[in-house]
C-alpha cells in the first residue's frame, strides 16, 4: 500500500512538473492571442468598409520589426485630440473598428490604431519587451506628424492594451497628455491564477502572499500594478462590473495604487459592462464620461499652455 501511494504521489508530482514546464516553455502562446480561433491573421475589414478617412502607416520599431497601423481622421487636418489606441489581446485592430468608428463620432477625435508585433499585418512575434518598443514607435510617429496637435495625444488601453498604455505613459510624461484604462489587469502573474486556479500556489503578486516559485520565469509579467503609481498624467479608470475575464477588483487595486500618488485619478464603474463591451452597454454615459474627462484635462492643459506662452511673450 505504501509503495502504491508513493508511486501515485510521484506520478502526480511528475504530471504537475511536466505541466509547469510546458506552461513556462509555451507561455507566449498562452499570453498572446493574435489570431482568434477559426479565423486568419489577416484583417477581415479595413476602415474603408466603414467609410472612415484613414491612412495605412508602416513603422519600424527600435529593434527593426516592421509594424502596421491605421491613422483614422475625423476630418482632414483635424486639430482636435488624437487617441493612441491599444487593443485587447485576442484578434487584431480590425475587430475594434466599430468601436473606434463610434469613438471618433462621440469624442470628435483622431484615432491611431497600432498592430502589435505578430498581430495583423505586423511582423515579428509578441513579447512584453517587443510590444513596449512598438508602442514607443507609434507615439514617436505621432509626435512627428504635422497634421495633428501633438500636445493633445491621449493613450487609451483596454485589458492588455491598458498594460501597454500605462508603460508608455509612464515613460513619456511630456508627450502623453492623459491615460484611459479599461478593464485592465494588475499583472499577468495574477491573471494566471484567475485563468488556471491551481497556479495560484505557484504564481502571483498583487493578490498573493509570499514568494511564488514561477514568478521569476514569466517573460511577460506586464505588472501594471507596479507601473501605475509612477504615471503622473491624469488617469481615467473604466471598470465593467460584469467583466468575465479580468476580475473588477484588479481595476480597483490599480486605481488605489495610482490615487495614492496622483490626485488626477478618476474611477467609474459600469454595472452591466463585460470585458469587451463596456463601451457598448455603457451607452451615452460611457462616452459622456470619457468626453468630460478629456475636456477637463486635455483642453485645460492646452489652455494653460496657451496662457503661459502668452504671458511669456508679453513679459519679454
Amino acid at each position: 500500500m505504501v509503495l502504491y501511494m508513493n508511486a501515485l504521489l510521484y506520478g502526480v508530482g511528475g504530471i504537475v512538473v511536466a505541466g509547469m514546464a510546458l506552461l513556462v516553455a509555451f507561455q507566449e502562446r498562452l499570453v498572446y492571442v493574435p489570431v482568434l480561433p477559426g479565423l486568419t491573421k489577416s484583417y477581415p475589414i479595413t476602415p474603408a468598409r466603414l467609410r472612415l478617412l484613414y491612412e495605412d502607416v508602416w513603422l519600424r520599431s527600435e529593434d527593426g520589426v516592421k509594424l502596421h497601423a491605421w491613422f483614422i481622421q475625423r476630418i482632414p487636418d483635424c486639430r482636435g485630440p488624437t487617441i493612441l489606441f491599444f487593443q485587447e489581446n485576442a484578434g487584431n485592430i480590425a475587430h475594434r473598428l466599430e468601436m473606434v468608428r463610434i469613438m471618433i463620432q462621440k469624442l470628435q477625435c483622431n484615432v491611431f490604431m497600432l498592430s502589435y508585433r505578430g498581430y495583423g499585418a505586423s511582423d515579428g512575434s509578441p513579447s512584453q519587451h517587443g510590444i513596449t518598443k512598438d508602442a514607443q514607435a507609434a507615439l514617436d510617429h505621432l509626435m512627428q506628424r504635422t497634421d495633428i496637435d501633438t500636445s493633445q495625444i491621449i493613450v487609451f488601453g483596454r485589458s492588455l492594451g491598458g498594460a501597454v498604455g500605462a508603460v508608455l505613459a509612464k515613460n513619456n510624461p511630456d508627450k502623453v497628455s492623459a491615460l484611459l484604462l479599461e478593464n485592465t489587469f494588475t499583472s499577468i502573474l495574477d491573471m494566471a491564477g484567475v485563468l488556471l486556479p491551481f497556479l495560484k500556489w505557484f504564481i502571483g503578486r498583487s493578490t498573493g502572499n509570499g514568494f511564488k516559485i514561477l514568478n521569476c520565469v514569466v517573460r511577460s509579467p506586464w505588472s501594471t500594478i507596479d507601473i501605475i503609481g509612477q504615471v503622473k498624467q491624469p488617469i481615467l479608470f473604466i471598470s465593467g462590473l460584469q467583466d468575465e475575464m479580468v476580475p473588477p477588483t484588479h481595476m480597483k487595486m490599480l486605481y488605489a495604487k495610482a490615487a495614492a500618488r496622483n490626485r488626477r485619478c478618476y474611477f467609474v464603474e459600469f454595472p452591466t459592462g463585460m470585458h469587451m463591451d463596456t463601451w457598448l452597454t455603457g451607452g451615452d454615459r460611457y462616452w459622456r464620461t470619457v468626453n468630460e474627462f478629456m475636456e477637463e484635462h486635455v483642453s485645460v492643459n492646452m489652455h494653460d499652455e496657451s496662457n503661459s506662452s502668452s504671458t511669456d511673450s508679453h513679459a519679454s
